[in-house]
């Protein structure tokens, strides 16, 4: 049943799910809602050691949560609005992405620029570091994918051959392959070391938005506004699945740390909610929809529809401990939820 809880930002929902997979049962629930900024939030971040989350805002502003008491550690801002932030994985810069064409390099512990890195003629959308932390992607709206050396900030090479903005970047884990999604409909897959396209996956009938590697480096996912998500096979590029449960559009998918499974969110399917909010302006009477969806990567399978946010979840990310999912909305709003695995 919902309970209301009283956290350190205010009172929260709760609503406990129960999702059972071969051998294993996975409980989620909401233990934090936050609004972190005054402006709409945009994406999201766990660092690698699960205790902090970042924020970031379409004004700018970038926010660093400590995990354990829902308090805000550190404030900056990214000039003309952010749109993408990443911890380094060794936790010591976050990366920031925006509308001014820049990725930003700022040190985790003070706040403080460390690095500006120009060369996009325009808005930057996504951005990636690899696992050593020697290695970041960027992507965006001049069409190319830029790779950057985080130590010295030198732009070593610019990817090219999709035709419209590359929407989302992620690194496989090992560093030597990218996946790149974009608005021409497509997911690429290319080596870093040489910038070489290694295939091309077609199949989303439009705009491919989120991309995903599994932590093993077997599987890519790929969100997109054609209302699926689907996975690929990293090595051939073959569909394994195409997965489809009433989202109208996919904004963003992410594989959990343990690689069982993956959160996909975006627009509830229907055009109530839509039409409602371009004429009066504002989510005034809407509900919570199910704009966030758990799938099982083994076989495709549907488990679960968290119904918590009353407009598009543009977001989702996994803790590399598996232990939390964030999911940050058009509402305003970031919500925090407990995963909690129990064997069967």
């Amino acid at each position: 049943m919902p309970v209301l809880v009283r956290t350190a930002v205010g009172l929260s929902l709760v609503v406990a799910v129960c999702l059972t997979v071969a051998g294993a049962t996975i409980r989620a629930s909401v233990h934090r809602t936050i609004r972190p900024h005054k402006h709409e939030p945009s994406e999201i971040a766990f660092s690698a050691d699960s205790g902090f989350l970042a924020t970031s805002s379409v004004s700018g502003e970038i926010k660093v949560w400590r995990l354990g008491d829902g308090r805000v550690v550190r404030s900056f801002s990214h000039p003309g609005g952010a749109t993408s932030v990443r911890f380094s994985p060794d936790k010591k810069l976050i990366a920031t992405a925006g509308y001014d064409g820049t990725v930003r390099l700022w040190r985790t512990d003070t706040g403080v620029l460390v690095q500006t890195l120009r060369g996009h003629s325009g808005t930057v959308w996504s951005i990636a570091f690899t696992s050593n932390a020697q290695t970041i992607a960027s992507s965006g709206e001049d069409k190319t994918i830029r790779l950057w050396r985080v130590n010295g900030g030198r732009m070593v090479r610019v990817l090219h051959g999709h035709t419209l903005n590359v929407w989302s970047v992620a690194f496989s884990p090992d560093g030597k392959s990218l996946a790149s999604g974009s608005f021409d409909r497509t997911v690429k897959l290319w080596r870093t070391d040489t910038g070489i396209l290694l295939r091309t996956l077609s199949g989303h009938e439009q705009a491919v938005v989120g991309v995903a590697f599994s932590p093993d480096g077997n599987t890519i996912a790929s969100g997109g506004d054609d209302s699926t998500v689907r996975l690929w096979r990293a090595r051939d590029g073959a569909l394994l699945h195409t997965l489809s449960g009433g989202s109208d559009h996919v904004y963003t998918v992410a594989f959990s740390g343990d690689g069982r499974w993956l959160a996909s969110g975006g627009r509830e399917k229907g055009a109530l909610g839509t039409l409602w909010k371009q004429i009066t302006g504002n989510r005034a009477g809407r509900k919570p929809s199910p704009t966030v969806r758990l799938w099982r990567v083994q076989n495709g399978v549907l488990v679960q529809e968290i119904a918590e946010h009353t407009d598009d979840v543009r977001y989702v990310a996994f803790s590399s401990d598996s232990r939390w999912l964030a999911t940050s909305s058009a509402d305003g709003t970031v919500k925090i939820m407990r995963l909690i695995v129990r064997s069967s």
